[in-house]
């Protein structure tokens, strides 16, 4: 596995470039990655089959200049911007046992991010794939799936402004049976430890080897133009 540090100053070519490192592990020009990216300004990333009437207070959005992207990945609706850190694995479904089954590989993966934190904090896993301390959401997770490589993703809110979170989107279309139909506001909270001490602990979880490279950008520019920058993706739901 290779590291990859790496925020490009477009939110939406970041998304893409999620999908070109899992598209590069299929064809064998890429591999195991461990991305860590933060966007500096604020993105709503709504997932692959998210509504963007019912999640999204798209005026809000607009009056602030928010782009509203969706991503090829499933999952629910997340506001990135600073002070939410981005994690993406790439990896090969022989890197571990079970790892062709969602289930078993989110609880894989999330295993071993609740071990990367526990001098942090002490979390746990709620739903399918949230993180939470106490019940309180600090990460959402979601994957896209290939014949040989799958990319999970997921968010760790680390110094984030939450404000943001009420601001931008409305009470989501689905919501886990453990949020109590909480807002927003009482639903969500930030690490005690900033993005820096929270990269430094995945890496040393993960361990890897070296940097990643060359990265994909052509070709997450080039899937921007395909679909990401278009409405007929973004808001086709």
């Amino acid at each position: 596995m290779k590291l990859l540090d790496y925020t490009h100053p477009d939110p939406a070519t970041n998304l893409a470039l999620d999908e070109a490192l899992l598209i590069a592990a299929e064809a064998d020009t890429g591999g195991e990655v461990l991305r860590l990216w933060e966007l500096p300004g604020y993105a709503v990333a709504v997932g692959s089959g998210g509504s963007v009437a019912i999640d999204v207070n798209t005026d809000a959005c607009a009056a602030d200049g928010v782009p509203v992207l969706r991503r090829a990945s499933g999952g629910g609706t997340v506001v990135l911007g600073p002070g939410c850190l981005c994690f993406s694995l790439v990896l090969g479904y022989d890197h571990a046992p079970g790892l062709n089954d969602i289930r078993a590989s989110n609880a894989h993966i999330l295993t071993r991010v609740l071990r990367a934190l526990e001098p942090v904090v002490p979390a746990a896993v709620e739903g399918l794939s949230d993180l939470v301390v106490n019940g309180v959401k600090f990460s959402g997770n979601a994957q896209q799936r290939k014949r040989r490589f799958f990319l999970h993703h997921g968010t760790l809110l680390c110094g984030f402004d939450l404000e943001r979170v009420s601001r931008y989107l409305h009470p989501p279309e689905r919501q886990p049976e453990y949020r109590g139909g909480r807002p927003h506001s009482a639903f969500v909270r930030n690490l005690p430890v900033g993005a820096a001490e929270v990269k430094r602990l995945l890496v040393a979880e993960w361990k890897p080897d070296g940097v990643y490279e060359p990265v994909p950008v052509e070709k997450a520019e080039a899937l921007v133009v395909e679909k990401y920058a278009r409405d007929e993706w973004n808001l086709r739901r």
